[in-house]
């Protein structure tokens, strides 16, 4: 029987989406699988303990975004957007890949700052994840899934904050936290 690609979702107000994105991941390295991990807000201008992780396993991530929203103007951010839904576009209808990981992509469709509905159609989003090979496995995280993607994937994992040291004045930790 051919394998059926599964559509799994991690979303949530607590730590760990990300996370869980990268123990898929490893696990699909570890069973020789063509795996290709993009992030939507993440920027290559900073550098992230999971893309270095990543590296030395032979998987490229592929950081996309440029910061925050709140750290470059709505015209940059949207440019940024644009361009990062056009590569996962082509990921998403590439055959080859086996795990394609949209880390932050519910993050960047929640964007509400400024105008993203002609840069990234949550439509498009839809039919693009609805039209990729049939093998493809698809994991997106990020806070605020939208329901349309909630009602497509196979799994949805809703991470909670129950507590963080980041209430206690404990800013991010390196090797923790990026």
């Amino acid at each position: 029987m051919a394998r059926h690609g599964l559509f799994l979702v991690y979303t949530g107000d607590g730590k760990g989406k990300t996370t869980a994105s990268l123990g898929v991941t490893l696990r699909a390295v570890g069973r020789g699988l063509n795996v290709r991990y993009m992030q939507f807000i993440k920027s290559p201008e900073r550098t992230y303990g999971e893309a270095l992780a990543l590296r030395k396993l032979g998987v490229e991530m592929e950081q996309m975004g440029i910061g925050f929203t709140w750290t470059k103007t709505p015209d940059e951010h949207r440019a940024a957007l644009q361009l990062a839904w056009t590569k996962a576009k082509e990921a998403l209808a590439d055959p080859t890949i086996d795990l394609l990981v949209l880390d932050e992509l519910n993050n960047a469709l929640a964007i509400t700052k400024f105008p993203i509905d002609d840069v990234l159609p949550i439509q498009e989003v839809v039919e693009a994840i609805q039209n990729r090979p049939k093998t493809m496995h698809l994991v997106v995280t990020g806070r605020s899934a939208k329901d349309e993607l909630i009602q497509l994937a196979d799994l949805v994992s809703t991470i909670e904050a129950t507590k963080h040291y980041y209430e206690e004045g404990i800013p991010a930790v390196k090797g923790l936290e990026f």
